[in-house]
């Protein structure tokens, strides 16, 4: 919510003493603007989201005094629209719970009028309603969090634009499907493994209709499914039919081509930039002027300093070449970067693919994520969450590698923080039988680690102190409450949330040092796992979160059916005995 300094001036929404505070309903916490409006946003974090003011003085709420004559050029008088929103059955069983709540009536842009209800001490904004001037019709009216947070709002367009649409939606489910479909195994467990990743969009349509009770549960058992199904793989030792396509590899191409192509143009004509691409172009432009990475953001952005340094060297070189105009325009530089992190993202599962089993299996996992709608749905919100995925796929790839493995978790950690917890069983990837060999890549993963950690600390402290860079990122992030996670919608349940976490740290270290599949497939799946659990005790979820484990799954997901083409490199010989027992990342089924 947004301290709204023309307050006092309405003596209804103001009273001496106290802080008047408005949810601006052009503004979508966690990004959006709505289609059709030029109100923005707070940032997006790994934790959650707050609002922020919007930029356009025509969509900010402007205080009108107590009067029964219309203000010029309009037809309503601010009494008649404070009436008209007392008298709704919504708005007066929730003043009931709140002795001494009063009303302030807002100008809302053209032809529109908002009525925002307080508590007593004005604190708290506790009912919202917009009235059309034109007609004294009821537009919206809200209570509860979807003051606060408009992202609950349902605005058609907000995240992802006519992606939303069914005739886009639909289509892209049925493409993502199809080639995988074996109708010789009707039961085959890929197809409900498939069918597990689409069913976020009954999530997603809930939230799209502003049903976040019904939406926020109903991402969770996707969720869980898929952990149990990365942990499953770890350790199976049944074999697996080769997998099978419905297309042949060459018709599976021209797809990949055709839906690249499609999601280009999409992107071009038919998408928003939500707050987290524009903070990452104005920490882009701060970097690129020396100016301090942490704080001091714009209004309509504030909180865009909340991610790590990663995140914003990443847009440099597309602010550089798009430029930047100082406002939340159509940043370009935001439609270009992403762009090219969700190609980048197609081009690293092709070659995870074609390294674990062949080309077939890299065109089948890239077609996948061209296919899958909510990775469309990133795209076309011009999020940076492609960024944290390619991040972590470039890690997988270059895996045989101890040195490269500690710098790329390294930059995947400092761009949003949760892939920090992937370390542990990164850096214990196929380490090799002898206890010196074992010893020396530990210790080039960790060396590797820690310089590039140095290294981006010297861009993220040039300007700001530690405790800056601390407060601004992970101290903001944790004090978030967010009604995106059952969490934080039902409240009352710490206990159990920190149990979650507890348990999710605990698998985190359990994979770095129980025995499990060692090869790409089994790295594969023990991240996806991890950030899964990550996802599942944090207090702010979002759809946008899906494409960080959405690739490691299907790589998982797809690679234990293939065939290898050739045997992949063997650990380091045991300088020992032969028969030495297997550590941690060595093969077990």
């Amino acid at each position: 919510m947004v301290a709204c300094a023309a307050c006092p001036a309405n003596a209804r929404a103001a009273r001496p003493g106290t802080t008047t505070v408005i949810a601006h309903a052009a503004t979508i916490s966690n990004g959006a603007r709505p289609a059709g409006t030029a109100g923005t946003a707070g940032t997006a974090g790994t934790a959650g989201t707050t609002s922020s003011a919007a930029s356009s003085s025509s969509e900010s709420p402007v205080p009108v005094a107590p009067s029964n004559r219309p203000p010029a050029g309009r037809r309503l008088s601010s009494d008649r629209v404070l009436a008209i929103a007392s008298a709704l059955p919504k708005m007066r069983a929730v003043r009931a719970g709140y002795r001494g709540s009063y009303a302030g009536a807002y100008l809302k842009g053209p032809g529109r009028w908002q009525v925002s209800f307080f508590t007593a001490n004005g604190s708290q904004e506790i009912g919202q309603v917009i009235i059309a001037d034109a007609s004294g019709r009821v537009l919206e009216q809200w209570t509860g969090f979807q003051v606060a947070w408009t992202m609950a709002r349902g605005y058609p367009g907000a995240f992802g634009r006519h992606v939303n649409s069914l005739y886009v939606w639909l289509p892209m489910c049925l493409l993502f499907v199809l080639p995988f479909v074996d109708f010789r195994r009707p039961f085959s467990l890929l197809h409900l493994d498939l069918l597990a990743l689409l069913s976020f969009s009954v999530s997603l349509a809930f939230f799209n209709h502003a049903d976040i009770y019904a939406s926020v549960p109903l991402a969770y058992p996707p969720l869980l499914y898929l952990l149990a199904r990365m942990l499953a793989l770890l350790w199976s030792g049944r074999r697996r039919p080769r997998l099978h396509l419905l297309v042949p590899a060459p018709w599976l191409a021209l797809g990949l081509v055709f839906l690249v192509a499609f999601r280009i143009t999409l992107n071009v004509t038919d998408s928003n930039v939500i707050d987290v691409g524009y903070a990452g172009v104005i920490g882009a432009e701060r970097i690129v002027d020396g100016k301090s990475l942490y704080g001091s953001y714009p209004s309509d952005n504030e909180h865009g300093d909340t991610y790590g340094p990663v995140n914003y060297a990443a847009y440099v070189p597309f602010e550089q070449i798009f430029g930047w105009s100082g406002t939340w325009d159509d940043l370009s530089a935001a439609h270009a970067a992403a762009i090219v992190f969700d190609l980048l993202a197609i081009g690293l599962l092709f070659l995870l693919g074609r390294r674990v089993r062949g080309p077939t299996l890299g065109l089948a996992l890239a077609y996948a994520w061209a296919a899958y709608p909510f990775t469309l749905y990133a795209l076309e919100s011009n999020s940076d969450d492609a960024l944290v995925a390619v991040l972590v796929l470039a890690t997988l790839l270059v895996a045989s590698s101890p040195p490269a493995r500690g710098a790329f978790a390294a930059l995947a950690g400092m761009t949003k923080f949760a892939p920090l917890a992937l370390v542990p069983v990164l850096a214990t990837h196929r380490l090799a039988p002898s206890r010196r060999g074992r010893a020396l890549q530990l210790l080039a993963f960790a060396t590797a680690f820690a310089a590039t950690i140095a290294l981006l600390a010297i861009l993220a402290f040039a300007h700001d102190s530690l405790h800056t860079f601390i407060q601004r990122t992970i101290v903001y992030q944790a004090d978030r409450g967010s009604p995106f996670s059952v969490w934080g919608l039902y409240g009352g349940l710490r206990g159990v949330q920190t149990a979650f976490a507890g348990a999710a740290i605990a698998l985190a270290v359990m994979l770095a040092v129980v025995p499990r599949r060692g090869d790409l497939v089994g790295l594969a799946a023990a991240c996806a796992a991890i950030l899964i659990a990550v996802q599942l005790c944090i207090d702010h979820w979002f759809y946008l979160y899906i494409p960080w484990f959405f690739g490691l799954a299907m790589l998982a997901l797809l690679g234990v059916r293939a065939v290898p083409t050739a045997p992949e490199p063997a650990p380091e010989p045991a300088s020992g005995s032969a028969r030495s027992r297997p550590l941690a990342g060595a093969v077990s089924s």
